[in-house]
Protein backbone atom coordinates (compact mmCIF):
# COMPACT_ATOMS: atom_id res chain seq x y z
CA UNK A 1 0.00 0.00 0.00
CA UNK A 2 1.57 3.05 -0.91
CA UNK A 3 1.43 5.96 1.64
CA UNK A 4 0.43 9.15 1.31
CA UNK A 5 0.42 11.73 3.98
CA UNK A 6 -0.28 14.93 2.11
CA UNK A 7 -3.42 15.75 -1.10
CA UNK A 8 -5.37 19.05 -1.97
CA UNK A 9 -8.81 18.25 -3.32
CA UNK A 10 -11.95 20.27 -3.89
CA UNK A 11 -15.07 20.12 -2.26
CA UNK A 12 -18.57 21.26 -3.54
CA UNK A 13 -21.68 20.85 -1.15
CA UNK A 14 -25.41 20.57 -3.49
CA UNK A 15 -27.42 22.94 -4.26
CA UNK A 16 -30.07 23.95 -2.52
CA UNK A 17 -33.49 23.22 -4.91
CA UNK A 18 -35.55 26.01 -6.60
CA UNK A 19 -38.81 26.94 -5.20
CA UNK A 20 -41.68 27.00 -7.89
CA UNK A 21 -44.95 29.04 -8.83
CA UNK A 22 -47.69 27.28 -8.76
CA UNK A 23 -51.50 27.71 -8.03
CA UNK A 24 -54.35 25.48 -6.23
CA UNK A 25 -57.02 24.96 -8.86
CA UNK A 26 -59.02 21.78 -8.06
CA UNK A 27 -62.54 21.04 -8.31
CA UNK A 28 -64.41 22.16 -5.16
CA UNK A 29 -61.93 24.21 -3.82
CA UNK A 30 -62.59 28.00 -4.45
CA UNK A 31 -59.78 30.21 -4.44
CA UNK A 32 -56.96 27.53 -3.75
CA UNK A 33 -54.54 30.59 -3.90
CA UNK A 34 -50.60 29.80 -4.16
CA UNK A 35 -49.38 26.42 -3.68
CA UNK A 36 -45.73 26.60 -4.62
CA UNK A 37 -43.38 24.27 -2.80
CA UNK A 38 -39.68 25.46 -1.35
CA UNK A 39 -36.77 23.38 -2.69
CA UNK A 40 -34.79 21.07 -0.67
CA UNK A 41 -31.56 21.38 0.92
CA UNK A 42 -28.17 20.32 -0.92
CA UNK A 43 -26.27 17.83 0.41
CA UNK A 44 -23.19 18.47 2.67
CA UNK A 45 -19.56 17.25 2.31
CA UNK A 46 -18.96 15.63 5.43
CA UNK A 47 -15.85 13.70 6.78
CA UNK A 48 -15.91 11.02 8.80
CA UNK A 49 -12.61 9.81 10.83
CA UNK A 50 -11.86 6.08 11.02
CA UNK A 51 -9.40 3.66 12.43
CA UNK A 52 -8.89 0.87 9.46
CA UNK A 53 -7.81 3.48 7.38
CA UNK A 54 -3.68 4.37 7.73
CA UNK A 55 -2.63 6.80 4.34
CA UNK A 56 -4.74 9.64 2.45
CA UNK A 57 -4.41 7.19 -1.54
CA UNK A 58 -8.19 6.98 -1.99
CA UNK A 59 -7.32 11.07 -2.49
CA UNK A 60 -4.09 10.57 -4.74
CA UNK A 61 -6.53 10.26 -8.17
CA UNK A 62 -9.80 11.77 -7.32
CA UNK A 63 -9.51 15.09 -6.73
CA UNK A 64 -13.02 16.29 -6.52
CA UNK A 65 -15.82 15.59 -4.44
CA UNK A 66 -19.42 16.80 -4.77
CA UNK A 67 -22.75 16.37 -2.80
CA UNK A 68 -25.72 15.67 -4.12
CA UNK A 69 -28.23 18.39 -5.05
CA UNK A 70 -31.46 19.44 -3.77
CA UNK A 71 -35.45 18.74 -5.71
CA UNK A 72 -37.33 21.38 -6.42
CA UNK A 73 -40.42 22.46 -4.92
CA UNK A 74 -43.34 20.65 -5.73
CA UNK A 75 -47.08 21.65 -6.33
CA UNK A 76 -49.72 21.42 -3.51
CA UNK A 77 -46.88 23.13 -1.17
CA UNK A 78 -44.51 19.91 -1.62
CA UNK A 79 -40.92 20.42 -0.47
CA UNK A 80 -38.69 18.95 -2.85
CA UNK A 81 -36.50 16.60 -1.40
CA UNK A 82 -33.02 17.21 0.50
CA UNK A 83 -29.90 16.53 -1.35
CA UNK A 84 -27.92 13.45 0.17
CA UNK A 85 -24.86 13.99 2.39
CA UNK A 86 -21.45 13.11 0.89
CA UNK A 87 -19.60 11.34 3.05
CA UNK A 88 -15.77 10.53 2.88
CA UNK A 89 -13.60 8.45 4.89
CA UNK A 90 -10.44 9.86 6.35
CA UNK A 91 -7.94 7.91 8.78
CA UNK A 92 -7.96 9.29 12.49
CA UNK A 93 -5.22 11.97 12.72
CA UNK A 94 -6.26 13.42 9.43
CA UNK A 95 -6.31 17.35 10.08
CA UNK A 96 -7.80 19.77 6.94
CA UNK A 97 -6.68 23.09 6.06
CA UNK A 98 -8.81 26.26 4.09
CA UNK A 99 -6.05 26.57 1.36
CA UNK A 100 -7.23 30.34 0.70
CA UNK A 101 -7.06 31.20 3.92
CA UNK A 102 -4.48 28.92 5.38
CA UNK A 103 -6.68 28.04 8.44
CA UNK A 104 -7.47 24.42 10.12
CA UNK A 105 -11.26 23.44 9.33
CA UNK A 106 -10.61 20.81 11.83
CA UNK A 107 -8.81 18.04 13.25
CA UNK A 108 -10.35 14.54 12.96
CA UNK A 109 -8.64 12.37 15.76
CA UNK A 110 -11.19 9.75 17.35
CA UNK A 111 -12.70 7.01 15.72
CA UNK A 112 -16.48 7.70 14.22
CA UNK A 113 -15.10 11.78 14.62
CA UNK A 114 -17.19 13.98 11.55
CA UNK A 115 -16.76 17.42 10.54
CA UNK A 116 -19.09 19.02 7.88
CA UNK A 117 -16.28 20.52 5.51
CA UNK A 118 -19.01 22.67 2.90
CA UNK A 119 -22.10 23.25 3.71
CA UNK A 120 -25.18 22.81 1.54
CA UNK A 121 -27.02 25.31 -0.34
CA UNK A 122 -30.62 26.39 1.45
CA UNK A 123 -33.54 25.77 -0.84
CA UNK A 124 -35.66 28.26 -2.54
CA UNK A 125 -38.72 29.53 -1.36
CA UNK A 126 -41.81 28.99 -3.45
CA UNK A 127 -44.70 31.59 -4.27
CA UNK A 128 -46.74 30.01 -1.20
CA UNK A 129 -44.09 31.74 0.87
CA UNK A 130 -44.92 35.33 -0.29
CA UNK A 131 -48.73 35.26 0.07
CA UNK A 132 -49.88 38.15 2.00
CA UNK A 133 -53.14 40.51 2.06
CA UNK A 134 -51.66 42.97 -0.28
CA UNK A 135 -50.49 39.91 -2.85
CA UNK A 136 -52.76 37.42 -3.29
CA UNK A 137 -51.71 35.71 -6.00
CA UNK A 138 -48.09 36.02 -5.83
CA UNK A 139 -45.99 34.73 -9.21
CA UNK A 140 -42.51 35.02 -7.96
CA UNK A 141 -40.58 32.38 -6.54
CA UNK A 142 -36.89 31.91 -5.49
CA UNK A 143 -33.65 29.86 -6.81
CA UNK A 144 -31.62 27.80 -4.50
CA UNK A 145 -28.22 28.81 -3.27
CA UNK A 146 -25.33 27.39 -4.06
CA UNK A 147 -23.31 24.88 -2.00
CA UNK A 148 -19.89 25.94 -0.20
CA UNK A 149 -16.77 25.26 -2.44
CA UNK A 150 -14.08 25.00 -0.74
CA UNK A 151 -10.35 24.19 -2.01
CA UNK A 152 -8.88 21.84 0.63
CA UNK A 153 -5.11 20.36 2.30
CA UNK A 154 -5.02 17.46 4.08
CA UNK A 155 -2.29 16.68 6.00
CA UNK A 156 -2.29 13.17 7.87
CA UNK A 157 -0.54 13.33 11.20
CA UNK A 158 -0.24 9.60 12.95
CA UNK A 159 -1.40 8.71 16.06
CA UNK A 160 1.13 7.22 18.18
CA UNK A 161 2.07 7.28 21.62
CA UNK A 162 5.64 6.56 21.23
CA UNK A 163 7.87 8.43 18.43
CA UNK A 164 10.80 6.51 17.13
CA UNK A 165 13.51 8.96 16.26
CA UNK A 166 17.17 8.87 14.79
CA UNK A 167 19.75 9.52 11.83
CA UNK A 168 19.33 7.26 9.23
CA UNK A 169 20.95 3.81 9.83
CA UNK A 170 20.41 4.12 13.58
CA UNK A 171 18.32 0.86 13.92
CA UNK A 172 15.09 2.49 14.22
CA UNK A 173 12.97 -0.19 11.79
CA UNK A 174 14.80 -3.03 13.31
CA UNK A 175 13.59 -2.12 16.79
CA UNK A 176 10.16 -1.98 15.67
CA UNK A 177 10.27 -5.65 14.18
CA UNK A 178 11.65 -6.30 17.09
CA UNK A 179 9.37 -5.10 19.58
CA UNK A 180 6.05 -5.60 17.34
CA UNK A 181 4.73 -7.30 14.88
CA UNK A 182 5.54 -4.60 11.84
CA UNK A 183 7.87 -6.07 9.19
CA UNK A 184 9.66 -2.76 7.78
CA UNK A 185 12.34 -3.17 5.28
CA UNK A 186 15.38 -3.38 7.08
CA UNK A 187 18.60 -2.54 5.01
CA UNK A 188 22.34 -1.47 5.75
CA UNK A 189 21.90 1.42 3.70
CA UNK A 190 20.72 5.01 4.57
CA UNK A 191 16.98 5.94 3.79
CA UNK A 192 16.14 2.23 4.05
CA UNK A 193 12.84 3.49 5.80
CA UNK A 194 10.74 5.64 2.97
CA UNK A 195 7.63 6.13 5.25
CA UNK A 196 7.11 5.72 8.73
CA UNK A 197 5.92 2.27 9.94
CA UNK A 198 3.32 2.16 13.14
CA UNK A 199 3.94 -1.03 15.59
CA UNK A 200 1.72 -1.78 18.15
CA UNK A 201 3.52 -3.20 21.13
CA UNK A 202 1.80 -4.89 24.05
CA UNK A 203 2.52 -4.12 27.81
CA UNK A 204 2.40 -6.76 30.46
CA UNK A 205 -1.11 -5.87 31.21
CA UNK A 206 -1.90 -6.68 27.83
CA UNK A 207 -2.68 -2.95 26.69
CA UNK A 208 -1.20 -1.98 23.21
CA UNK A 209 0.66 1.08 22.71
CA UNK A 210 1.26 2.58 19.07
CA UNK A 211 4.93 3.04 18.17
CA UNK A 212 5.76 5.06 15.24
CA UNK A 213 9.09 4.70 13.16
CA UNK A 214 9.64 7.97 11.60
CA UNK A 215 12.31 7.89 8.30
CA UNK A 216 15.70 8.83 9.85
CA UNK A 217 16.31 12.86 10.00
CA UNK A 218 19.70 14.18 8.92
CA UNK A 219 20.92 18.09 9.13
CA UNK A 220 18.92 20.47 7.95
CA UNK A 221 16.00 18.42 7.93
CA UNK A 222 13.61 20.95 9.76
CA UNK A 223 14.45 23.35 6.25
CA UNK A 224 13.33 20.54 4.18
CA UNK A 225 17.07 18.16 3.66
CA UNK A 226 16.02 14.86 3.08
CA UNK A 227 13.22 12.81 4.31
CA UNK A 228 12.95 14.19 7.24
CA UNK A 229 11.19 17.54 6.21
CA UNK A 230 8.41 15.45 5.32
CA UNK A 231 7.40 13.53 8.48
CA UNK A 232 8.46 15.60 11.15
CA UNK A 233 4.56 16.21 11.48
CA UNK A 234 4.10 12.70 12.56
CA UNK A 235 5.60 13.28 15.47
CA UNK A 236 3.84 16.27 16.87
CA UNK A 237 1.42 13.98 18.37
CA UNK A 238 3.58 11.31 20.39
CA UNK A 239 3.48 11.67 23.97
CA UNK A 240 7.00 10.20 24.20
CA UNK A 241 10.28 10.72 22.07
CA UNK A 242 12.59 7.61 22.27
CA UNK A 243 15.82 8.87 20.72
CA UNK A 244 18.30 6.12 18.94
CA UNK A 245 21.99 6.66 18.23
CA UNK A 246 23.75 4.40 17.06
CA UNK A 247 26.61 2.98 19.20
CA UNK A 248 28.73 1.95 16.49
CA UNK A 249 29.30 5.86 15.34
CA UNK A 250 32.21 7.52 14.91
CA UNK A 251 30.62 10.69 16.76
CA UNK A 252 27.73 9.74 19.40
CA UNK A 253 27.34 13.07 20.66
CA UNK A 254 27.37 14.53 17.33
CA UNK A 255 24.76 12.46 16.23
CA UNK A 256 22.74 13.25 19.03
CA UNK A 257 22.78 17.24 18.94
CA UNK A 258 21.84 16.82 15.12
CA UNK A 259 18.42 15.35 15.90
CA UNK A 260 18.27 17.78 19.02
CA UNK A 261 18.74 20.92 16.66
CA UNK A 262 16.66 19.60 14.03
CA UNK A 263 13.66 19.18 16.81
CA UNK A 264 14.33 22.70 17.82
CA UNK A 265 14.32 24.21 14.30
CA UNK A 266 10.74 22.49 13.60
CA UNK A 267 9.22 23.90 16.43
CA UNK A 268 5.91 22.76 17.88
CA UNK A 269 7.27 21.86 21.27
CA UNK A 270 9.10 18.97 20.18
CA UNK A 271 12.26 20.08 22.10
CA UNK A 272 10.93 19.89 25.37
CA UNK A 273 9.16 16.84 24.60
CA UNK A 274 10.17 13.96 26.86
CA UNK A 275 12.24 11.78 25.66
CA UNK A 276 14.26 8.67 26.30
CA UNK A 277 17.82 7.99 24.59
CA UNK A 278 18.99 4.17 23.59
CA UNK A 279 22.62 3.47 21.99
CA UNK A 280 21.49 0.39 19.47
CA UNK A 281 23.99 -1.96 18.14
CA UNK A 282 25.99 -2.65 21.22
CA UNK A 283 26.20 -6.48 20.04
CA UNK A 284 28.45 -4.57 16.99
CA UNK A 285 30.53 -2.91 19.36
CA UNK A 286 33.49 -4.16 20.37
CA UNK A 287 34.33 -3.29 24.40
CA UNK A 288 37.99 -2.80 23.86
CA UNK A 289 37.53 -0.01 20.94
CA UNK A 290 34.78 2.17 23.38
CA UNK A 291 33.89 2.50 26.97
CA UNK A 292 29.84 2.34 26.53
CA UNK A 293 29.10 3.14 29.83
CA UNK A 294 30.90 6.61 29.71
CA UNK A 295 29.13 7.50 26.15
CA UNK A 296 25.49 6.76 28.13
CA UNK A 297 26.75 9.21 30.92
CA UNK A 298 27.81 11.83 29.10
CA UNK A 299 24.56 11.54 27.06
CA UNK A 300 23.16 11.53 30.44
CA UNK A 301 24.19 14.73 31.39
CA UNK A 302 23.78 16.48 28.06
CA UNK A 303 20.24 15.22 27.69
CA UNK A 304 19.00 14.80 31.33
CA UNK A 305 16.76 12.30 29.86
CA UNK A 306 17.23 8.06 30.68
CA UNK A 307 19.86 6.49 28.59
CA UNK A 308 19.89 2.32 27.65
CA UNK A 309 22.05 -0.30 26.02
CA UNK A 310 19.88 -2.05 23.69
CA UNK A 311 20.54 -4.73 21.05
CA UNK A 312 17.37 -4.79 18.58
CA UNK A 313 18.97 -8.43 17.54
CA UNK A 314 20.19 -9.66 20.83
CA UNK A 315 17.15 -8.35 22.89
CA UNK A 316 19.70 -6.96 25.46
CA UNK A 317 18.01 -3.91 27.27
CA UNK A 318 14.74 -3.99 25.74
CA UNK A 319 12.72 -5.02 28.54
CA UNK A 320 14.35 -1.91 30.30
CA UNK A 321 13.69 0.25 28.09
CA UNK A 322 10.55 -0.69 27.40
CA UNK A 323 9.76 -0.06 31.09
CA UNK A 324 11.10 3.22 31.43
CA UNK A 325 8.88 4.17 28.00
CA UNK A 326 5.50 2.79 30.23
CA UNK A 327 6.08 4.78 33.04
CA UNK A 328 6.73 8.20 31.33
CA UNK A 329 3.59 7.11 29.46
CA UNK A 330 1.58 6.23 32.81
CA UNK A 331 2.88 9.56 34.49
CA UNK A 332 1.58 11.86 31.66
CA UNK A 333 -1.49 10.41 31.15
CA UNK A 334 -2.07 10.70 35.17
CA UNK A 335 -1.02 14.42 34.54
CA UNK A 336 -3.49 14.58 32.14
CA UNK A 337 -6.28 13.49 33.80
CA UNK A 338 -5.24 15.61 36.67
CA UNK A 339 -5.68 18.54 34.04
CA UNK A 340 -8.95 17.61 32.71
CA UNK A 341 -10.20 17.35 36.44
CA UNK A 342 -9.17 20.91 37.73
CA UNK A 343 -10.48 22.58 34.82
Amino acid sequence: MQFIDRVEIEVEAGKGGDGIVAFRREKFVPAGGPAGGNGGYGGSVIFTAVENLQTLLDFRYNHRFQAENGARGGPKNRTGASGKNLMIEVPCGTVVYDMETGEVIGDLITHGQTLVVAQGGKGGLGNKHFLSNRNRAPEHALPGLPGEIKQLRLELKLLAEVGIIGLPNAGKSTLISALSAARPKIADYPFTTLVPNLGVVRKPTGDGTVFADIPGLIAGASQGAGLGHDFLRHIERTQVLLHLIDATSDDVVGDYQTIQQELKAYGHDLATRPQILALSKIDAVSSQNLNLSELATELNHLSHAPVFLISSVSGTGLEAMLQEIWSVCDRLKLAEMETTIFN
